[in-house]
């Protein structure tokens, strides 16, 4: 472990120290460290509050001074078992002696009076701790399984010094005020509905704006690299994600597939027995067994009894991916090598089944559509098009204001059967991502173990405004799907030979992007982004004639805009358009109706003083059309 993680881990023995001191019946799991910090999983009949976090770490501060030492002890499994039992842990602990192989080494830490079962490492003394917090309490599944109990689990934070972790908890306020869910609901921007279903995205009139003008602007750009665009469906016969690889590579993340009507009313009408059933579909869905057992009052079809990797006759799937259908549009004419390279792009959507307890607003969703691409070329145009790819990634980022980004290469682990096709391919793909992560100028890192099963990748990592880190954009290479639906073009030679796919998706998802996107800009988006993008806030009624004149000019040229015509004060209206984060207010009286002119507020400047309107019309187009982000007031 390092430093910082022996720290957190000491940090996750004292807080389970402290624990058993207030509540000595408290039965424990696991706490382990994290990458922000700790946690600890307690079985405990009483309900933790915010009140109890604040008596548990004032414990924790105790337990720290004492200067507890923390001692390693390696026992035999007999011996580890007494231990366990006679502290009273055995409901938990047991199973997690359980989980260390016959012939590893079994030790025990101990600090005071609190002994665990632990590998280790820890800092040398309770004393090392002098920063860390307590932070939430949640609840998780034993062993993360949501069959088992759920335990209550114990969030909190260690670093070094107070300075360090003063800084990551400021941050932390800033992430509140930054949630994506929470200025999603606020702006208007995306809405989850219960009977919709959870991790399916309804985007609202504002969060389209956003949308729209983010394809927009991908979409210039793609045309500029000669991509062509294409529309695939939303489903494809089974068959074809087999022959892919994704179904049996990704079937634990996948919807069931489902059945042809014809092929259900067939079974049903025939009353067929179970073991016909089974013999004519090899996979069925729970929820179809337990109609044919509710039609045929036979013997009940189980979930476990149906093998999900198993062909199902006449089925179809949710597109996990958006490959197989692009390779089928590549597939569907004959190419020669003067039509190479075939840049095929989609706004793709997508479905996978995440598990309910990882979902997470519009960041981790079941439903998402990919600004996805896929490119069909010679092996000798590898290098250059995955520099293009690659260009295009900086320039949506430098746009965005992302710039500040690390790369990481993500390549295959030789001893996992993950991965598909063969070595030599392998090789050449981790080569052409290897020499095009090294143009970039950026840090990069190579990542054995992260290369999707078809390919090797190149993955942007992007830091927001307060430092998080997002995984964004992705180019990945791939020798082996080719392969797979057996590609060829033409060549030079008049012989047959196999084309290289390069797939690319700059955004990653427009769901997770535009979540990205509010928390980065705290839903102060540019002017071109901004849903809306200019308020006219007339000062009395008066001057609705010319506000109304001016909003209708503004609209005719693409602007964004409306009229505020509450009879509120004028404070009021523009604390109004200061809350809807709109980035242009104009203020109108008398005065500037005379003049034709408007007093401009800026969220990012502030007052910007009194302006023609047709010279303010003007910068603002120059504006959006530039994508300008907008530059701070000067202090």
């Amino acid at each position: 472990m390092t430093p910082l993680e022996e720290l957190r881990h000491s940090a996750s023995h004292i807080l389970a120290t402290a624990i058993l001191r207030i509540f000595p019946d408290a039965k424990l799991d696991i706490g382990p460290p994290t990458d922000t910090g700790f946690y600890y999983d307690i079985d405990l009949d009483h309900k933790l509050t915010a009140d109890d976090l604040v008596k548990i770490e004032a414990e924790m501060k105790k337990v720290a001074d004492e200067n507890q030492p923390f001692l390693r002890k390696e026992v035999s499994r007999e011996e580890a078992i007494e231990i366990i039992q006679s502290r009273g842990q055995e409901r938990y602990k047991l199973g997690r002696l359980a989980d260390i192989p016959e012939g590893e080494k079994i030790s025990f830490y101990q600090n005071g009076e609190f002994m665990d079962l632990c590998a280790g490492t820890h800092v040398r003394y309770s004393s090392k701790l002098k920063a860390f917090k307590l932070l939430s309490i949640a609840g998780a599944y034993h062993r993360g399984d949501e069959k088992n109990k759920q335990l209550q689990r114990i969030y909190g934070t260690a670093f070094p010094t107070k300075e360090e972790l003063a800084q990551y908890l400021e941050r932390q306020e800033q992430a509140k005020a930054r949630d994506h869910r929470k200025l999603g609901k606020e702006l208007k921007l995306f809405h989850i509905d219960e009977d919709v279903g959870q991790g399916l995205i309804l985007w609202t009139p504002n969060g389209s704006i956003i949308r729209q003008e983010l394809q927009d602007f991908i979409g210039g750009e793609l045309r500029k690299q000669g991509y062509s665009q294409v529309f695939t469906p939303h489903i494809g016969k089974l068959e074809l994600y087999k022959t892919s690889g994704h179904f049996p590579y990704y079937k634990e993340s996948q919807f069931s597939p489902v059945i042809e009507n014809e092929s259900l009313a067939k079974v049903l009408k025939e009353n067929c027995s179970c073991a016909e059933v089974f013999a004519r579909l090899d996979a069925v869905s729970s929820h179809l067994a337990s109609q044919v057992n509710a039609r045929t009052g036979k013997e009940t079809i189980t979930a476990d009894r149906v093998k999900p990797d198993d062909q199902l006759l006449d089925g179809f799937m949710l597109k996990p991916m958006n490959c197989p259908h692009h390779i089928k549009i590549f597939a569907s004419q004959p190419h020669s090598y003067r039509d190479l390279p075939v840049r095929l792009a989609e706004f793709g959507t997508v479905y996978r089944w995440e598990q309910s307890g990882e979902l997470n607003g519009m960041t981790r969703v079941r439903g998402f559509t990919q600004d996805d691409a896929h490119l069909f070329c010679t092996e000798e145009q590898v290098a250059a098009e995955v520099l293009g790819c690659l260009s295009l990634v900086k320039i949506v980022l430098a746009t965005l204001g992302m710039a500040d980004y690390r790369v990481r290469v993500g390549l295959r682990d030789p001893d996992s059967n993950k991965y598909t096709g063969e070595a030599a391919n392998w090789d050449k793909a981790e080569a052409a991502c290897r020499a095009a992560a090294q143009t970039l100028g950026v840090p990069f890192t190579e990542e054995p173990g992260e290369a999707a099963f078809y390919g090797p990748k190149i993955d942007f990592v992007v830091k927001d405004v307060i430092g998080r880190e997002w995984q964004l954009g992705t180019v990945q290479v791939d020798y082996n799907l080719p392969v797979r639906f057996d590609l060829s073009y033409i060549g030079a030679d008049n012989q047959p030979h196999r084309p290289v796919m390069i797939h690319r998706a700059p955004f990653g998802s427009m769901e997770r992007f535009c979540g990205v996107l509010i928390e980065h800009f705290g839903g102060d988006f540019p002017a071109w982004l901004a849903p809306e993008q200019v308020r006219l806030v007339p000062i009395s009624d008066k001057v609705n004639d010319y506000s109304r004149a001016l909003l209708a000019k503004l609209r005719a040229e693409n602007i964004r805009a409306t009229l505020d015509e509450h009879s509120d004060k004028l404070g009021a209206k523009i604390r109004r358009a200061e809350l809807d984060k709109v980035p242009y207010t104009l203020v109108i009286g008398q005065k500037e109706a005379e003049a034709n002119s408007v007093s401009v507020r800026s969220r990012a400047r502030g007052d910007e003083g009194v302006i023609t309107a047709d010279a303010y019309l003007a910068k603002l187009k120059s504006e959006i059309a530039t994508r300008a982000l907008p530059e701070k007031k000067k202090e």
